[in-house]
Order: structure tokens, then sequence, then C-alpha cells
């Protein structure tokens, strides 16, 4: 079933055609990876899903409900979970803090949350287990900038577990980190995907999406180029030569 639908998508920035005439969709249970080359509008496609922009044509369908014009707040209490390329953090709050925001409160309710005693706070265990999960080993409260490049990836993918979702769309969680770090995120990866997690991930490593992703959309000039299983698509020509320039 699909858990995500995007329907004839296209967005222009001052004239340039970012996202062309986009269709393709997210199975439930499933990993599926959005790959293409620079500029072939993966990113602008992780923001039309997530709320950031509004395309000029087309449907984005959620869980089968229509959430084309709804904002990112509206998608995020949806079920929606994102992580950024760049970890975007609250500098002089904890690890719990940070984690505590992820988990859903509205205003009324964080403020009580953080006056409270740390083992009176709700979701508290939430928050251990999912860390546990992850493997991210540090003081809950340890202020983030503490975090290594590294800790900060986990820390990610840890925040959009902790805030209730029915998909996780993740843009390059394995940018930049080290083999080790980057083995640890590949075992989640399955993991997550043995429990049930939906997820659309953004990623350049190749070696990486081939070893995650049981699906794979290939976007070039804002399109879809080409989809299907990571070894045939990989191999496939067109996709060599958009993505690689040779074939």
């Amino acid at each position: 079933m699909a858990i995500l639908e995007l329907h004839h998508v296209s967005k222009s920035f001052g004239g340039v055609r970012a996202v062309d005439n986009c269709s393709f969709e997210v199975i439930a249970g499933k990993i599926t990876a959005l790959i293409g080359p620079n500029g072939a509008g993966k990113t602008t496609v992780f923001n039309l899903v997530s709320g950031f922009f509004e395309p000029d044509r087309g449907r984005i369908l959620f869980e089968g409900k229509d959430v084309t014009r709804l904002p990112a707040w509206r998608r995020s209490r949806a079920g929606l979970s994102r992580t950024f390329q760049l970890s975007r953090l609250f500098r002089n709050l904890s690890v719990r803090e940070n984690l505590m925001l992820a988990a859903r409160y509205d205003d009324d309710q964080f403020w009580r949350m953080v006056t409270r005693p740390p083992e009176e706070r709700g979701h508290e265990t939430r928050i251990r287990e999912t860390m546990r999960f992850v493997g991210l080993r540090k003081d809950l409260d340890a202020i983030v900038t503490d975090l290594s490049y590294g800790e900060q990836k986990l820390f990610d993918l840890t925040r959009a577990l902790v805030n209730p979702h029915t998909l996780l769309i993740l843009d390059e969680p394995v940018a930049g980190v080290n083999p080790v770090i980057r083995t640890q995120l590949r075992d989640l990866m399955r993991a997550m995907r043995g429990r049930g997690e939906t997820i659309l991930l953004i990623e350049h490593d190749m070696d990486f999406v081939r070893s995650v992703a049981d699906h794979v959309i290939v976007l070039d000039q804002g399109s879809v180029l080409a989809e299907g299983e990571p070894e045939k698509i990989l191999k496939d020509r067109r996709v060599l030569e958009a993505y690689l320039g040779t074939a």
C-alpha cells in the first residue's frame, strides 16, 4: 500500500523548473531511495513532501489524504518525520531537551515538562529506548554542541524516531560520516525496516543505497527518469548517462 503519493507535481523558482511533472509512490514498510545528479530536484521534492514548499501544480497524498497545501507542522503532526542534510539543533539545550521537543508537545505541555524533575517527565522512557536502539551513547544532560559530527547524525535519526510518525524522510543520512558510523547507520536502516518503518531517503553513496533500499527512484532534471530494484536501476543505461555522465 502506498503511504505517500506524488501526482504530476511541478515547482519552479524564478522561471527555472526544479521539479517537472513528478509522480511516484512510497510503499509502506519499505525503504525507498531517491537518487540523481546534483540539481536533479531531490531536495526540492523533499521540501515539497514535507511542506516547506507548495507545488505550482499537482497533488501530494499522505496516507490517502491530500496534504498538498498543508504547512510543515501539520504534516509533522500527521506522522511525517524528517531529518536534514545539516543538523538543526537547539544549540543551547541539552540532548534531553532537544529530544523532548521532538516528542510533539504543545507549548503548555513543553513548559510543564521542562520544569519537572527528569524522572517525572513524559516520554523519557521512549527517548532512552530510542537512543539505545540507535546506539547514541550520550548523557541526556550533555549540551548538543558536545556531539561529534557522527553523533549528530545519530542524534538526527533519534529525534526523527522519537517524533510520532508513519513515514521517515532522511536527507543524506551517511554524508560525511566515518566508516564505523556508516556501517552503524546501514545496520540501523535494516533493523528499522525489520520493525516496519517506512523510509524515504536521499543518498549519494550508491553502495549504501544498494545495501539498504528496496526501491530506487531516479530523478533527472526534476522528473522521474527510472525506478525499480536497486541492482537493476543502478545498471540502467539511462541512469548511468544521467547520473554518472557515462554509459
